[in-house]
């Protein structure tokens, strides 16, 4: 488990194709000495399991889903990550709950400076789109962010002075694919809804406007 806020910012070392899947390597100076073997680092988002590591770097071997479903698939040698340890009991809880499991890529649509802020504008994929609220969290590549506005599909999120210099936002430009995870209290709130049902093999969601509102969660 995570908080989404933001440890320090690394780089990719290598990737290594190894029977199909990818071993990654990063670079970092956040403080290894109390990592063990097993341990999770999020890593732009992605929980990933340590395999390997020595006191500026560590390894992680990931699968073909985690592959699929983020930009994991994207990554070049240098590219720069952001990267959280995994939390412990007495972590200062400073963001909201991230589990690094990844939901889905969303594309940079638009950024500018808004005062000493940057204004970006993030087109999630549809089939994710019931999970986001304004005002509400969402993780954008590791960071935990506040939905200020939402039209759709598209959130707009404002981004701090201190938050951009601690991350790699400054990578960022329209056109850049980034790791979504919606806020976990939304996915378990579905599964909640459909009672029951959620022991059936469903091809689709059963949760409806129609079905919200015939349960009384919509006047």
């Amino acid at each position: 488990m995570f908080t989404g806020i933001i440890e320090s910012v690394g780089q990719v070392k290598s990737l290594q194709s190894v029977g199909g899947d990818i071993r990654l390597t990063v670079g970092t100076d956040i403080d290894m000495s109390d990592v063990h073997l097993g341990d999770s680092i999020a890593t732009n988002g992605i929980c990933l399991t340590v395999t390997a590591w020595g006191d500026n770097w560590y390894s992680a071997d990931v699968s073909r889903e985690s592959l699929d479903r983020t930009t994991l698939g994207r990554w070049k040698v240098g590219q720069p990550l952001n990267i959280e340890k995994a939390m412990l009991p007495t972590t200062r809880f400073g963001g909201h709950i991230v589990s690094g499991h990844v939901d889905a890529m969303g594309e940079i649509t638009q950024m500018r400076h808004d005062a000493r802020s940057l204004y970006f504008e993030v087109t999630a994929p549809k089939e994710i789109a019931k999970y986001l609220a304004e005002k509400g969290s969402i993780t954008v590549d590791g960071i935990s962010l506040t939905i200020n506005h939402l039209n759709g599909c598209v959130l707009s999120l404002n981004l701090i002075p201190h938050t951009a210099e601690r991350t790699n936002i400054s990578t960022w430009q329209v056109g850049t694919a980034v790791n979504l995870e919606v806020d976990i209290l939304a996915r378990y709130m579905e599964r909640l809804l459909l009672g029951d049902r959620a022991a059936v093999t469903q091809k689709e969601s059963n949760i409806s406007m129609e079905f919200l509102a015939n349960n009384g969660f919509l006047k």
